[in-house]
């Protein structure tokens, strides 16, 4: 079996004592891919260095988090599109609205998710979304943009079964990670009626592990964990998980995966 990861920070220094051996057991456990999704202009460097280091198995995305839009942001994004011209990338990411902990730059994460939806659209591109305390707004401004170009994924989704169903109306796909795996989950029941066929795995590592490592540090091995839960939530065999969200990965990533 064969899976991917499609979005994980493995680049943080939660990873520097053990970073290797952390990707080793990823692929050994059958995970032989894993997307990175930047952070601002600082993350660039060890999000590179490390995809250059694993280029076979560790696949690059730029973007400014929303949690990183400030006074700065034009600075930020300046810094993230010469970038984006020197380098290969499989999205833009990760981007968004988050409104959990900061509402002081809102119409700067506007401003900043509207322009990189435009160059994701320019370059042909998916987009990763980042989106908390943020639905419904999220939606008109995604829905804004769409004039058939625009795709990508709603990472981390824990939305309602509505929210799936306008996500899928974009044809955009749900990221489903740890908290599927946890007791008081409402996404169980939330992607009850969604097609396997519109759900990536991703583990989000550091952050959000699943059952039996809560409290503990992520990482992407640990996406068996949230796959073997999917197939039992879907009523089908993890070798059918495995398949169709690696499927789905590669299609919309655009990836070539040995």
């Amino acid at each position: 079996m064969q899976f991917i990861d499609t979005h994980c920070h493995l680049y943080l220094e939660n990873f520097d004592a053990d970073r290797d051996a952390m990707v080793q057991r990823a692929v050994e456990r059958g995970i032989t891919t894993m997307l990175l999704p930047n952070i601002d202009m600082q993350s660039m460097k060890p999000l590179s260095e490390l995809c250059h280091k694993y280029p076979n198995n560790c696949f690059p995305m730029l973007g400014l988090h929303p949690t990183s839009v400030g006074a700065d942001f034009e600075i930020q994004l300046q810094a993230i599109e010469a970038a984006l011209k020197n380098q290969k990338v499989v999205a833009i990411g990760e981007i968004g609205i988050d409104l959990y902990w900061d509402k002081t730059f809102l119409e700067h994460q506007i401003k900043a998710l509207r322009l990189q939806m435009e160059w994701a659209k320019d370059l042909g591109l998916p987009i990763v979304i980042h989106t908390r305390e943020a639905f419904p707004m999220i939606f008109d401004l995604v829905e804004e943009a769409q004039d058939g170009r625009l795709k990508g994924v709603f990472h981390c989704f824990s939305g309602s079964s509505e929210d799936a169903r306008r996500i899928m109306d974009l044809g955009f796909y749900m990221g489903i990670g740890g908290v599927l795996t946890y007791k008081k989950s409402t996404l169980p029941e939330a992607i009850k009626a969604v097609p396997l066929t519109s759900l990536l795995l991703e583990t989000d590592a550091p952050f959000l592990p699943p059952v039996p490592y809560r409290g503990k540090r992520n990482e992407s091995a640990y996406i068996f964990e949230i796959a073997s839960k999917l197939a039992e939530v879907k009523l089908q065999s993890i070798i059918t998980i495995a398949e169709i969200t690696t499927k789905n990965a590669i299609s919309l990533f655009n990836l070539s995966v040995q």
